[in-house]
């Protein structure tokens, strides 16, 4: 009895999922996410707009929309301009200094509010940034942010090169 409890519990642990497009296509991308079974991609950059053919957001979410997975833009969870600038320079001590303060302020805690219902309503969600390692990347500064308020088994998905 005690087993079915913990597994009934465990089930209901949202699942939040983290992805980068370094490196990868669009269709890779999709794959992984379709794959994972994501109903929404979450963009955390701050600027949604990319060098790489098909990552910028309307693209982007034109593309998603075909797969049948929605988009949602959470500009304010991304990273600040001084803290890109630091990264650019590989200053990670700084960018995570920059996106520490960052993340404490208002609009960052009203995306962080936004995301933080979007997965208590069962929504499985991916969070999208550039970088292809979540370790190096803000999104997982997100994530600690997110399990911070609330528990989430959390999947860093890698599309294929």
């Amino acid at each position: 009895m005690a087993a079915a409890k913990k597994k009934k519990t465990a089930s209901r642990t949202p699942a939040l999922f983290t992805i980068g497009y370094e490196q990868a296509s669009v269709p890779a991308v999709l794959r992984e996410l379709s794959r994972a079974k994501v109903d929404l991609l979450v963009d955390t950059r701050a600027v949604a707009a990319s060098r790489r053919p098909g990552f910028s957001k309307r693209v982007l979410a034109a593309s998603l929309d075909e797969a049948g997975i929605a988009y949602l833009h959470l500009q304010k969870l991304g990273t600040p301009a001084e803290g890109r600038e630091a990264a650019r320079a590989g200053k990670l001590d700084t960018l995570w200094r920059i996106y520490a303060k960052h993340i404490k302020t208002p609009d960052a805690q009203a995306a962080l509010d936004e995301l933080l219902a979007l997965i208590k309503s069962g929504k499985r969600i991916a969070l999208l940034c550039y970088c292809r390692d979540p370790r190096a990347c803000h999104r997982d500064r997100v994530v600690a942010a997110v399990k911070e308020r609330m528990r989430v088994k959390v999947e860093d998905l890698i599309p294929a090169l």
